[in-house]
This record gives C-alpha cells, structure tokens and sequence, in this order.
C-alpha cells in the first residue's frame, strides 16, 4: 500500500508564509499531500480558508497551530497543536496572549538593526506583512534581503537575527505548560517541532522532552524539512525511548525559501507510530 504523503507543519501569509491558505493547500494538491495541516504561528485564522479549498480538492485536512513557547536561560521552542477545536475558548485566549507581544518586540529588533546601519526595518517588514499582530523576525528578514544586506534568508538569520546577534531581541512567549493545556483542552496532540534546530545543549535538550512527556506531551517531529538523515536516526530514537508519537513535516513557507517543498519529505520509520494513528 502507498505510504501515507503527510505534512503537518508548514505557514501560510496569515503568518509568515508567502502563500495564502488557499494557494498554500492548491499547491500541496500538485505535491500529492494526502493530509495536511496549516500550522500559522499562535494563529488560527487561516484555517477556514485552507479547510474550504482542501474539501474542494481532495486533501485530508487537520487543524493546527505553531506555538512559540519560551525555555529555560532565554531560548524559544516552538509546539505544534494539532486536530482540535480550533474555536475553544481557552486556545483562542491563549493564542491570542501569545501574539501580543510580537509588535512591541519588532519595534525593539528594528532599533537594535537601525545601530548597525538598517534604518526603517519596521516598516519595511510591515510591508511583508497581512496582519501586524504577527510581525515576526521572518518579516524583517525578507526587508533586510531586500535592501541587499544579505543573499537570502538564511543568511539574514545567521548574521542579524539568530541569539547574540543585532537585531536578536529577547521574548518572553507562553509557558510550555500553559501551550500544552491549550491544545489538550482544545481535544488536540501536542508536538514538538524541529528539535534539531533549538541551541541547547544534550542536557538541556532532554531536560525539554523529560518536561513535555511529564506535561502531557505527546509527539516528536521526527521527519522535518531542516533535519539530516542523523538527526532523523537521533530523534526516532527518542520517540522510541519516550514513547512519542511521530510527526512529518516540511515546515514550508514558501517558494525559494524553505528547506523542502510541501509534501517531499522521507517517510517515516516504519517501526514509529505516525501521529494521524492516534486521532
């Protein structure tokens, strides 16, 4: 039987995607995605949009968001919900706690890039953006692209944007624990995305998923667009070891800037229980 063409993770321009939810499921379809989920970061309000076009065209659709949650000595990690009621009120509350904070947080990032000479990087990455309330460091990178102080986005993180860097800015986001309620009151499966892509140390790194089993956790992105082959060997083997469901996901954003397009990601071990088995 042909393998299950699963993606549950990746952003449309509700966020910081470069597609809208429409365009974001049609071009899933061309992939031959089977089941998707649109997981925005701490946002929902792209999912009626994408739903509609994915019943129209054949998609199996499940819900989701993308978390920012903060960690220990000033790290960010991100938690995938998935497959809830995207309407309960406490996850709506929450997400929208969450989201708060953000614009206060770029008009902080673009006056530490304005004392390296990028000048007006605010509004310039208003102009990436649909809703201000999700001005994220995405936004500001695209500007920074475009003013020809880097190549590409990758780029712009390494040099301006990643921790200890200029324009990097701390934010304090929702608890790990307060996130994990959200979806699970919400009647969703909590994930942990990309873990290879956190700056922890191993110690620091177990401590996280020690916390999120004993918070309620329950799934691992063991396949994830930024992952290497020995970092998808590294995380079956914590989702064998913590007994984690496992999750596949591109984590796409759009054309020319994301590690791999929707739906071209490997296959899961098959000895991993995918996450879609428990709901």
């Amino acid at each position: 039987m042909k393998p299950l063409n699963a993606d549950l993770h990746c952003h449309s321009n509700v966020s910081d995607g470069l597609l809208s939810p429409a365009a974001l499921v049609e071009r899933a379809k061309a992939n031959r995605v089977d089941l998707l989920a649109l997981t925005d970061h701490d946002e929902v309000s792209g999912l009626d949009e994408a739903r509609q076009i994915a019943e129209a065209v054949g998609i199996r659709f499940v819900t989701g968001t993308e978390i920012s949650v903060s960690w220990g000595d000033d790290q960010t990690v991100h938690i995938v919900g998935l497959n809830f009621d995207e309407h309960h009120p406490d996850l709506v509350a929450g997400l929208a706690r969450v989201r708060s904070g953000r614009d206060a947080r770029a008009e902080r990032m673009a006056a530490e890039l304005a004392k390296v000479g990028i000048a007006d990087a605010y509004a310039g990455a208003l102009k990436y953006v649909n809703n201000p309330a999700l001005i994220s460091r995405s936004h500001f990178a695209r500007y920074i692209v475009e003013r020809g102080f880097a190549r590409d986005i990758k780029t712009v993180f390494e040099h301006w944007l990643a921790k200890g860097k200029p324009g990097y800015v701390s934010h304090s986001w929702a608890e790990l624990t307060d996130a994990l309620d959200w979806i699970r009151m919400a009647g969703g499966v909590a994930v942990i995305a990309h873990p290879a892509r956190y700056r922890l140390t191993p110690t620091e790194r177990r401590e996280l998923f020690v916390a999120f089993k004993e918070l309620g956790g329950q799934g691992i992105e063991v396949i994830s667009g930024s992952h290497t082959e020995a970092e998808v060997r590294e995380f079956a083997g914590i989702a064998r070891e913590f007994g984690f469901v496992a999750s596949r996901a591109s984590d796409f954003h759009g054309p020319g800037e994301s590690y791999i397009d929707l739906g071209r990601m490997a296959q899961l071990p098959p000895d991993l229980t995918p996450v879609w088995e428990v709901w």
